[in-house]
């Protein structure tokens, strides 16, 4: 049954929980709709677990009923990342319907989950990276140079690059104003390259493709509207495809950014101000990067490797 037909189903206690706890992460925290989806998905998912063991609201939750939810997810085959997006959409719920007043106790509260499994992201070399931002092949090339540049330079998400407007740009100081993950805003600097990027782009290149209906966005697609994420990543997979490399996409700009300041001495804590990163350890990825590039260079330099 689909989630839509599992959300009918619910008790209606537990269906107009659901309900609320959706809207409160859509408009109270700001989560994305990504998040939003999948985290409604897990607790629809959970309710009817739950409903099916005699339970018809959200008071009637325990500690029992969500470790047995999450290990009959586990004995499916669920991944520890999957395992651990749905105990944290779990406490998430739960908390929010203690507070609410939905339920007498955070029967959540207590629920650990495993610790996802984190591959290495996927870093480009500097020199990799340099020949990737200069290896356009798109009739928007100027567009698609200042889009690279800043890519790198600042390590921004796409989500954020396209959200970008003219006025969020400070040329005199060379920071861009980024409206990140639940709209926080934080500043951003980039270099030289990035600033002559963008100065063409901005008086040759978007003169050429804005009309009345282009808004404030800063860069823009073929037909004069807010450049879109799936454009953003071709025209990196283009530029890639250009300079010889893998595939490659905006995110792994993203990773090479971060572990290129991290290897030319940059704070940990000021890398994470500069991704936008809420918490210390998802910055620290980067440093096990950083070290495994170490490990490479000295044993294939070391004469006691």
């Amino acid at each position: 049954m689909s989630t839509r037909g599992v959300h009918e189903a619910l008790p209606p206690a537990m269906r107009e929980a659901v309900d609320g706890f959706g809207l409160h992460l859509a408009r109270v925290d700001n989560r994305s709709a990504h998040t939003v989806r999948a985290y409604v998905g897990d607790v629809v998912s959970l309710l009817d677990h739950a409903a099916r063991l005699g339970c018809a609201a959200p008071a009637d939750l325990d500690i029992a009923v969500l470790r047995g939810w999450l290990a009959q997810r586990m004995a499916e085959g669920a991944a520890r990342s999957s395992q651990a997006r749905r105990a944290a959409a779990a406490r998430t719920f739960t908390a929010w319907a203690h507070r609410s007043g939905l339920s007498p106790a955070d029967a959540g509260a207590p629920l650990s989950s495993p610790r996802a499994h984190r591959d290495l992201p996927s870093v480009l070399r500097a020199d990799q990276a340099a020949d990737l931002v200069v290896a356009t092949g798109d009739p928007h090339a100027v567009r698609d140079q200042a889009v690279l540049e800043l890519l790198y330079a600042t390590g921004v998400r796409v989500s954020e690059l396209c959200g970008l407007d003219v006025a969020d740009l400070d040329e005199g100081r060379r920071v861009v104003r980024v409206f990140g993950k639940g709209a926080k805003e934080r500043v951003v600097p980039y270099g030289i390259p990035a600033q002559r990027a963008l100065d063409e782009w901005l008086k040759r290149g978007r003169p050429a493709l804005a009309h009345a209906g282009s808004g404030d966005a800063l860069f823009l697609g073929a037909r004069g509207g807010r450049l879109q994420q799936t454009v953003v990543r071709r025209i990196v997979a283009a530029a890639a495809r250009a300079a010889g490399l893998p595939h490659t996409s905006p995110h792994d700009l993203r990773h090479s950014a971060a572990t290129h300041l991290l290897d030319g001495g940059a704070d940990l804590r000021a890398v994470q101000d500069l991704l936008g990163h809420a918490s210390l350890s998802s910055t620290q990825i980067y440093t096990h990067v950083s070290t495994e590039r170490l490990r490479a260079a000295f044993k294939q330099a070391h004469p006691r490797a």
